[in-house]
């Protein structure tokens, strides 16, 4: 994991790369792509429990 002096170095090398009128629209950008990944992944973990439903009903069927 990131330390805390890691983790002030880091915040310092992005306030002065990208000033501090563009960290939090790079931030929210990060969140919105963070929870679109969550979300498909969820999606994806949704389909394979649903197949894997559906396969045990047809086995228990036979």
């Amino acid at each position: 994991m990131i330390g805390t002096g890691s983790a002030i170095v880091i915040a310092a090398a992005a306030l002065v790369m990208f000033g501090p009128k563009k960290l939090p629209e790079l931030g929210r950008a990060a969140g919105r792509t963070l929870r679109e990944f969550k979300n498909a992944t969820q999606g994806l973990m949704d389909d394979d429990d649903k197949k894997e439903k559906e396969s045990s009903k047809t086995h228990e069927q036979k």
